[in-house]
Order: structure tokens, then sequence, then C-alpha cells
């Protein structure tokens, strides 16, 4: 097989590479998902075209496949994602595509690079639960480590512990300036 490419049906449609899928992965209301600009950008159709299918198929999109992000989490997404910036001037609320979804929506499109771009998404849905899979066997080691050891690791621990936390449960710095640590007396 052809290095970014998969399988037969999909010989001559060009694939984005998995880093592009891993960072279209979002975590929303505890659950892996794709936007669905960012899924109809992957397939290869636009947003509109994208949700007139899911619009037209709507039985085979339960809530745990897909569900409307709230006035609030569309907020933070234009925040947080850059590239998601241009959802700040629509109207409708984005669809959120769990790896179900994904994979559904591919199969109403019904064309090669959905097709293709399905499997991708597919394995690499997999391959970023393998990894928290492998984060909470780290920690459970971790836990019995900590606890044979005394309190002059602890540094250690906490440490680790930061670095294995996702970038929404590590502990931000504070912005700006202490005048009081500066040394400047008025």
């Amino acid at each position: 097989m052809t290095p970014g490419r998969v399988g037969k049906a999909s010989l001559d449609v060009p694939l984005v590479p998995q880093e592009r899928i891993e960072q279209a992965i979002l975590v929303i209301r505890g659950r892996k998902v794709i936007i669905d600009a960012d899924l109809a950008n992957l397939y290869g159709v636009t947003t509109m075209a994208l949700n007139q299918a899911i619009k037209r198929n709507i039985g085979r999109f339960p809530d745990d496949f897909v569900f409307r992000l709230t006035p609030r989490e569309k907020q933070k997404l234009i925040t947080d994602c850059d590239h998601l910036a241009r959802l700040k001037y629509s109207p409708v609320m984005p669809r959120a595509f769990t790896e179900h979804g994904a994979l559904m929506a591919a199969t109403v499109l019904n064309s090669p690079r959905a097709e293709a771009m399905s499997l991708l998404i597919i394995r690499t849905f997999v391959k970023l639960r393998r990894l928290l899979a492998g984060n909470a066997t780290l920690s459970r080691r971790l836990n019995e480590l900590e606890k044979r050891y005394d309190e002059q690791f602890q540094v250690v621990f906490k440490a680790i512990r930061q670095l294995l936390a996702s970038p929404e449960e590590r502990p931000k710095p504070p912005i700006g300036f202490d005048t009081e640590k500066s040394g400047h007396e008025e």
C-alpha cells in the first residue's frame, strides 16, 4: 500500500497525515469528537453538504454519535482553536461527531475519499485510546511506587503527574507582572 493512501477502493485518493486528524480530535463533554467543519474538510466536502447529508439520514445519528454544541461550548472552541475562528460568524451551532458518528458520516456521504478518510480517522481514535490506556497503566504504577517511597520523592511524583495530565488539567501559570516580587518600591 502506498503511504498516505488506504485500501484499494481509494488508490487515487490522497489523504492527510495522521497528525492532522489527531489535531482535529477534541475533548468536549468528556468525549473525543471532531467538529463538523473539520470532519467535512477531512472528507473533502463542504460543512453544508455534510450537515445536509446528516439531516437526510438523522435516524443514523443518535446523541452518542453526534451532538450540537451549546453557545458556551462554541465560544470556547472559537477561543481555543484558531483554525475554527471562522465559526464565530456562523449563526448555526456546530455539530460534534464521536468516533462512531464520524464513521457513520462517511457512510452517508458515500464517496471514495470519505471511505478512505474514515478508516484513518478510526485508526487515529484507536491510537489515542491506546495512549490513554497506557497513561492509565503508568498512573497506576506510579501510585504503587508512591506508596512505597517516602516524602523525599513526592516532588518527583508531583512533576510526573503534571506531565501525565492533559493540557486542560494542568495548572495554568499566572499571567502578568507581580509588583510585590519585583523588588521595586514606590
